[in-house]
Formats: structure tokens, sequence, C-alpha cells
């Protein structure tokens, strides 16, 4: 959440706990695309709403990092902050695709004969550059084909840019009407697909921008507007209810259920979530889970398309396809915390510093000549 930025500012330990969850909730849920294909009988066949869910987070916490202070920090200042503070777990996360994608036992060597290596390359150096490649055999023409769940941080950077060019300048009004709409968009387009699962591939690329703006919208009007709702509402239970929408029972056409969860429930869990606090161990688990979220959300892919692969080669029986599914969440959120103990945490601070050594040598530089 902006660590960096935020040590002297209240801490929304709460909101940290509820993205853990949702990271966590979106690795189930890619496991059961793979094991139960039909979402109306996946026990979490509304996990790909936690996406959703991010974006209405990172509206709330770049207005509360930012608001009041990206203006005197400067354009740039702001956009090298983002950059460190995501794209190193890009990085990580398209090496470990690339690599998972020629080393997968089940299907790797067709794979790399169908796709050739010049696609394979120009794909792995799209990912790196965050610019879509829907052209990779085996992955479902997916945007990112190496680390799928890198198309929601296209739309992050470009919410970004964004907010930083036109919401940071927007009066309150006008960032109502922005609001008004973007949800009249996102439910065109959930309306005409007929669910909101959409984004991440190829034919659906646009419906991305929709999900993204209306989210991101949502977020930053409860920050601006103070809509904060006071309460004591213990953590666990927000928790609870967050893996409820998630489990609500999928049915096909039900892009009105997803919308009231979307528009409503969603902004109303964040005001709860940064209303309330959290103490002794469950205060623990919410900065735990919240700084493991972002390398577990980009880091746990190329775990699944190998599980899925295995799946299809070996076509295991039930209990020993849950049990390797019991083993890839185990090892996605150990390779979760390494990422983020030895490589994203201490790369971000390494960043952060020359950054700043950087920036105090320009403006030495300036005052110099002037």
């Amino acid at each position: 959440m902006e660590k960096d930025i935020l040590k002297s500012r209240q801490h929304y330990e709460v909101l940290d706990g509820l993205r853990g969850i949702a990271a966590l909730s979106i690795v189930v849920f890619h496991l059961y695309e793979f094991m139960v294909p039909d979402y109306t009988k996946s026990p979490i066949g509304h996990g790909y709403l936690a996406v959703d869910f991010f974006f209405c987070l990172s509206g709330f916490v770049i207005g509360y990092a930012y608001d009041e202070r990206a203006l005197q920090l400067g354009l740039k200042t702001f956009f090298r902050n983002r950059l460190i503070r995501l794209h190193p777990m890009v990085i990580l996360g398209s090496v470990l695709g690339v690599a998972g994608y020629l080393l997968d036992p089940y299907i790797g060597a067709a794979s790399v004969a169908e796709a050739g290596y010049f696609k394979i390359v120009l794909a792995f150096v799209c990912s790196l550059l965050v610019l879509p490649f829907p052209w990779l055999p085996g992955r479902g023409n997916g945007l990112f084909p190496y680390n799928t769940p890198v198309w929601s941080l296209l739309m992050e950077y470009i919410i970004n840019i964004f907010y930083a060019l036109v919401l940071l300048r927007t009066p309150k009004r006008w960032l109502l009407v922005m609001l008004g709409v973007s949800a009249v968009w996102i439910a065109l387009v959930a309306r005409h697909r007929g669910w909101i699962i959409t984004g991440w591939d190829g034919p659906t690329f646009t419906d991305g921008f929709a999900r993204v703006f209306f989210s991101f919208l949502a977020g930053l009007t409860v920050y601006r507007f103070n809509l904060m709702i006071c309460n004591r509402i213990n953590f666990l239970l927000l928790g609870a209810t967050l893996i409820g929408v998630f489990m609500f029972p999928h049915f096909n056409n039900d892009w009105i259920i997803e919308m009231i969860l979307v528009m409503l429930v969603f902004p109303f869990l964040l005001a709860l979530g940064a209303g309330t606090t959290a103490t002794g161990w469950v205060r623990s688990f919410c900065v735990f889970t919240g700084r493991l979220s972002y390398p577990l959300y980009m880091t746990h892919i190329w775990m699944v398309w190998l599980f899925g692969n295995y799946l299809t080669a070996r076509k295991p029986g039930p209990a020993e396809m849950y049990l390797v599914a019991a083993g890839v969440v185990v090892a996605a959120i150990a390779l979760g915390y390494v990422s983020l103990r030895f490589y994203d945490e201490p790369l971000r601070k390494w960043l952060t510093a020359r950054a700043k050594v950087v920036a105090k040598r320009e403006l030495e530089s300036a005052a110099s000549v002037s």
C-alpha cells in the first residue's frame, strides 16, 4: 500500500487483509477453472471478480497516497514510484512464465514446436514491456500468455496515467459524472457478454477498460467523498463476506447480479474496511497477506497452467487431483513469499534509494546552472 509514501500516515491494515484474501481467492479460482471448467458448478464461480475488487482498492489507495501530493511531487516522480512499485514483479512473472512454457513436461515440446522461437521470444519481450501478445499457442488467446494476470496490470498502468493527467485535477462533481458514465459502460459490456469475466484475452481486450475505469473511479469516490464508514466490525467477518461474494453461485447470463456485486457490494466493503481496524494476530495476518498479495498474484499462474496440462495428460482421479491442487496452492504461497522477501522488497528499496540519489543530483545540477 505504497509503504514508502505512507509511513507517517494511517495505514489501512484491514484493506490489506481483504486484498490478501482476494489474491488467494484468485489462485483457487484459477485452479478450479481446470478442475471444474463449468463456472455454474464451481464452488468459487465468481472468483474472477477479485480483479474488480483490486481495481476498487487501487482507486482508494492511489487517491489516499497521491491526491494531496502528486502535483507537488510531479508527474515524473509519480510515474517512477508506480513503476518501482509494480514493474519488478512484472519482470519476474514474465521470466517464470516463459520458463514454465518452455519446460512444461506435459506439452512443452509440442508448444515450442507449434509456436516457433520467434513468437516465443516476441511474446516474452512484450510481456516485459506490458504489451499484449495474444497469439501464442496453448494459452487461450490470453493477452499475456506467459503471465495472464498482467492484463490487469496493463489496465492499472493505463488508469494510473489517466489519474495523473486528468483525475488529479478533476472536481468532485465531474468525478461523479465520470463514475456514472463508467457505470453505464460496464453495465453495457456485462449485458453484451452475459458476465464480466472479460478483458484478459484478445477478443474481449477492450472490455477491460470498462472494468478498470468503473471500479477505480468507485474507489477514488469513496476516498474523495470521505465515504468511509466508521465501525467495529471484525476483519474476519468482512473477509468472510468477500469470500462469500467470490463463492456466490454463478448462473448463465447473471450479469445483473455481477453488476450489483461490483457496483454496490465492493465499494460498500471498501468503505467498511477503511472504517475499521484490526489488532493482535488479526492485524499481523492482514499486514502479511497484504504484503504477499501482489507477488502471489504475479507469480502463480505458470503453476496453474502446469496443473491444467497435468490434468489433461494424466487424467487423475478426484483424490489425486485435489491433493495436487492443494500442493499448488502451498507452493504458490511459498513462491510468493520468497519473491516478496528476497526479490520484490529488496529491489524496490534499492530502486527507491537510487531514484532519490538521481533526483538529488538533478536538483543540484539545476541549482548550479541557475
